[in-house]
């Protein structure tokens, strides 16, 4: 009996040994197939477990980054999560796009202190569409975490419109996107400018950029852009000068360090000239520039001339610079004209509606026609300016009778112990009888000898009609008078020391010579001329 109840005992208690180690096993597996599913479902719904080991996680694996329109930047979030029980420290970020898509890091969260356990960090990313189609985004995050290493995705697609759908869109934008110069039929040339700015946020250095075109379109580059900051831009200017009638095409390209490697601008132009009008006297005006103009488009002395003319014209600077006369010349040199007075001269400068007078004198050389032009070289619009000088005349004019001024300038004042005249004979006066034995003296001024700029001028009018060693016959327009050698006789309010020489009368007065030449041809058109002539020198000797 005590046998069996302890076979029996012994059969319990084996039994309650086996249900135990079942009910324990069953425990364990139990807890450990939930800590695996738990690996494998939501991580934001497991809790974290004090002292445990999870992972530094995404908080979503794949993100969707939506629609982004092509050439446009979109930013896209992604969370990441540590789920252990230490602190982890975030490293390298690599990001790996698809071709339709560049992508970069614009904000970087988790780099900023070690996550604590249980911490969440974010990172942005900046995602351009380059071309239409479906895109995505490798997240690639190395960290200090058992796993070292967490990823995620983000995907979206590009989309455009119209002829943009199949266009590969540039880390660098061009504005404008094609540069057209028109239609040109002016003889000038056009400057327009391409600004290039860069759309990503990272710097992009600018490799090389060329035109390519051909030899006669007339394209030229002006650049300076070696790199770009993000959202930096530049500016380059193409010049069109076209060499040949018809349409001029070609291409500027922009080499660069950026994703899609290059930007192209298409150039294009049509150059149709037209007809060319025949120049005018005066050129439009042009800005910043001097402009020089006449009052007169023609000097023109009229018909019928026998004795000396002149003409005064006056040059105006009609721009809205300085002008400054280089020069200023007849064409002719044989035909009688000279310029008189010092008006307008080489060197002059004219400021903005500043004129100066030019004199033109004329005495004839010859019978008939004047055919000659008047040049003026300049630093104005057009440079030169040529004023056409027309005349006819009916003969000659003789100069040998004409007053030289051998000396001196302007006349100085006299010499010690001889009277200054106050007086100056107006010849244009009606003859008149005066005590300083110019018959038809004529009126008095009250101009001084400081107006006399030159003592030639004096003397104009006067011709020898009688000519001997000893004494002469003077001519004007007030009459005749005579003169002595080597006696004084007042013209024209100077008191001249008179010399007669050779071939005229020299009249001294001061430092100044002035030379009065005798015409020889006087004496040989009639006898009477010859013979007083002859009859003067005769008695004088």
């Amino acid at each position: 009996m005590a046998l069996k109840l302890n076979i029996k005992s012994y059969a319990m208690l084996a039994r309650f040994l086996f249900a135990l180690i079942g009910a324990l096993f069953i425990f364990i597996y139990s807890d450990s197939a939930n800590a695996q599913f738990d690996a494998f479902g939501d991580p934001g719904a497991a809790p974290v477990v004090s002292g445990g080991s999870s992972a530094f996680i995404a908080v979503e694996e794949s993100v969707t980054g939506g629609v982004v329109p092509i050439g446009a930047t979109a930013q896209v979030v992604v969370r990441f999560r540590n789920e252990t029980a230490k602190e982890v420290e975030t490293g390298q970020i690599r990001l790996y796009p698809s071709s339709t898509v560049s992508a970069d890091v614009t904000l970087n969260q988790c780099e900023e202190t070690p996550l604590s356990a249980g911490a969440e960090c974010a990172i942005a990313l900046g995602v351009k569409g380059l071309q239409a189609g479906a895109w995505r985004v490798e997240i690639l995050m190395s960290h200090s975490g058992r796993s070292r290493l967490v990823t995620a995705n983000v995907s979206g697609s590009v989309e455009s419109s119209g002829d943009g759908a199949n266009r590969l869109s540039s880390d660098i934008e061009a504005t404008p996107e094609a540069l057209d110069f028109g239609t040109l039929s002016d003889v000038q040339s056009l400057v327009q400018p391409i600004v290039f700015r860069n759309v990503t946020s990272n710097k992009i250095d600018i490799e090389e950029v060329y035109l390519d075109v051909s030899d006669q379109s007339g394209f030229e580059l002006a650049e300076d852009c070696l790199s770009l900051e993000p959202g930096q831009a530049c500016v380059m200017t193409v010049r069109w000068s076209p060499k040949l009638s018809g349409p001029s095409t070609g291409v500027l390209v922009l080499e660069h360090s950026g994703p899609a490697g290059l930007v192209s601008v298409p150039l294009s132009g049509q150059y149709d000239p037209g007809d060319v009008d025949e120049a005018t006297v005066f050129p439009q005006a042009v800005p910043g520039k001097g402009l020089l103009i006449a009052s007169q488009t023609e000097v023109d002395f009229g018909d019928n001339i026998s004795t000396q003319s002149t003409i005064t014209v006056s040059l105006v600077n009609a721009g809205d610079a300085d002008l400054t006369i280089r020069d200023i010349t007849i064409t002719g040199s044989d035909n009688g004209l000279e310029f008189k007075g010092e008006g307008c001269r080489e060197n002059l400068v004219l400021e903005p509606i500043e004129a100066c007078p030019l004199t033109v004198g004329w005495s004839p050389t010859r019978e008939g026609a004047l055919l000659d032009d008047i040049q003026v070289l300049h630093d104005g619009a057009r440079g030169v300016l040529v004023l056409p000088v027309r005349g006819d005349a009916d003969g000659a004019v003789s100069k040998d009778s004409g007053a030289v001024l051998l000396t001196g300038g302007s006349l100085p004042l006299p010499r010690e112990g001889r009277s200054v005249p106050t007086q100056i004979i107006d010849s244009s006066a009606p003859d008149n009888a005066t005590d300083d034995g110019v018959s038809g003296g004529g009126r008095s001024s009250s101009l001084g000898l400081s107006s006399i700029a030159n003592p030639a001028r004096v003397l104009d009018g006067l011709r020898i009609t009688s000519f001997s060693p000893r004494r002469a016959i003077v001519a004007g327009p007030s009459g005749s008078r005579i003169v002595f050698d080597d006696e004084e006789i007042v013209i024209g309010g100077v008191p001249w020391m008179v010399n007669i020489q050779r071939n005229g009368i020299e009249f001294d007065y001061a430092e100044q010579k002035v030379l009065l030449l005798f015409d020889r041809s006087l004496s040989s058109s009639g006898g009477s001329s010859t013979s007083s002539v002859t009859g003067s020198s005769s008695s004088a000797e």
